[in-house]
């Protein structure tokens, strides 16, 4: 097993129409107005930007995404990243209800040296900062959206 590579799955159920949804992840310049953990986004050209991270842990999380499908009538949004991790990673926006459901797909391997070093002992750590991201997100966005009260 390679203690660098993680792939990571969630689902957002969420009570808005997706092209609402679609609309605001589309536009990753804007993710930290919404999405605390996301620190800091800097647009390269149309479809290229360096996004720092940071979630619970001390540690930063820089890599270049660059977009590599971008359909709104599938919902689908996918980008290829590079730097401190290296992989995929994308959004699908899907109807449901009476409102709809986006799921993250992210399939990356660890490039940074020092979670590289550490990625026996802090690969539980590691999955369950990345689930505290995952979830203060869906938070973000259902208050940019309007629906705080639906953020719990």
């Amino acid at each position: 097993m390679d203690w660098t590579h993680y792939r990571f799955r969630s689902l957002w159920p969420l009570p808005a129409p997706p092209a609402a949804v679609y609309a605001v992840l589309e536009r990753t310049e804007e993710y930290p107005r919404w999405w605390r953990q996301v620190r800091e986004v800097e647009r390269r050209d149309d479809a290229t930007g360096v996004i720092r991270v940071r979630s619970l842990l001390p540690y930063d999380l820089t890599f270049t995404a660059r977009e590599v499908r971008r359909d709104p009538g599938a919902g689908v949004l996918q980008v290829a990243m590079y730097g401190d991790i290296e992989g995929w990673a994308g959004w699908t926006v899907t109807p449901t209800g009476s409102g709809c459901l986006a799921r993250y797909d992210q399939v990356v391997d660890v490039r940074k040296p020092l979670l590289r070093r550490l990625a026996v002992p802090g690969r539980p750590v590691f999955r369950a900062n990345h689930w505290l991201m995952m979830r203060a997100g869906r938070r973000g966005l259902l208050a940019y959206l309007g629906r705080p009260s639906e953020a719990v």
